[in-house]
């Protein structure tokens, strides 16, 4: 049976999303702060050993499963070119060589976690398992100026599906492609809320169970 592997996702909303709608379905984070995590594991070093075709967990993962990966996005989104630039508001009184010594730290984990979202994808793309990866969307996100592949699926409101917040979102299908299935039901309206007045990060990254639930059916599995 198809099992669907939630990287990065310690909240548990897909997951339990996809265990209501009948399939298995599995955490995986390195933290667990909502009691969800079924695998605490270093992601980051198991697509390190994968990608030097070493022991890992992938080799656990079969080729019908999907990996629907919310990958850390802290370095690739539009408020930290503000940070490389210097022009953060906690920065006023820094003089250039604190900034330009900031860069260096900035753009050393920018590196990295860009050389790991490729592995990730290079390693999939090698074992044929389907991935789905999720980060946000703009013109000026680090992926999608500087990425080989192109998202296929662009969300420009989330709140049209049931989540809180409008901010667009943007999927990688890589080893498969989105179903496109119709769902002729009402939308589930929520509380709006403004990602700009969302301090906390955990917050802003949450998505609600029913924006879950409705981009499962309507975009990965059968119905």
């Amino acid at each position: 049976m198809k099992k669907f592997h939630c990287f990065f996702e310690q909240s548990g909303t897909f997951k339990n999303e996809f265990i209501k709608l009948g399939y298995k379905a599995l955490d995986y984070d390195l933290q667990n702060e909502f009691g969800e995590t079924d695998k605490i594991i270093d992601l980051f070093e198991e697509i390190q050993k994968a990608y030097f075709n070493e022991k890992s967990i992938f080799d656990n993962i079969k080729r019908q499963d999907v990996i629907l990966a919310f990958f850390p996005c802290i370095r690739f989104e539009d408020q930290i070119q503000m940070a490389f630039r210097g022009t953060q508001y906690q920065m006023k009184n820094w003089n250039y060589e604190k900034k330009l010594e900031n860069d260096i730290k900035l753009h050393r984990e920018l590196s990295s976690l860009y050389e790991l979202i490729t592995k990730l994808a290079i390693v999939c793309l090698r074992k044929n398992i389907a991935l789905i990866i999720e980060n946000p969307y703009s013109t000026t996100h680090y992926l999608t100026k500087y990425w080989a592949i192109p998202a296929t699926i662009i969300d420009k409101d989330r709140s049209i599906r049931g989540d809180n917040f409008k901010k667009p979102t943007q999927y990688w299908f890589i080893n498969c492609k989105p179903k496109y299935n119709m769902i002729f039901e009402s939308y589930t309206i929520n509380e709006r809320k403004n990602v700009e007045y969302t301090s906390n990060k955990i917050e802003r990254s949450l998505i609600t169970k029913e924006y879950a639930n409705r981009f499962i059916r309507e975009f990965i599995i059968e119905v």
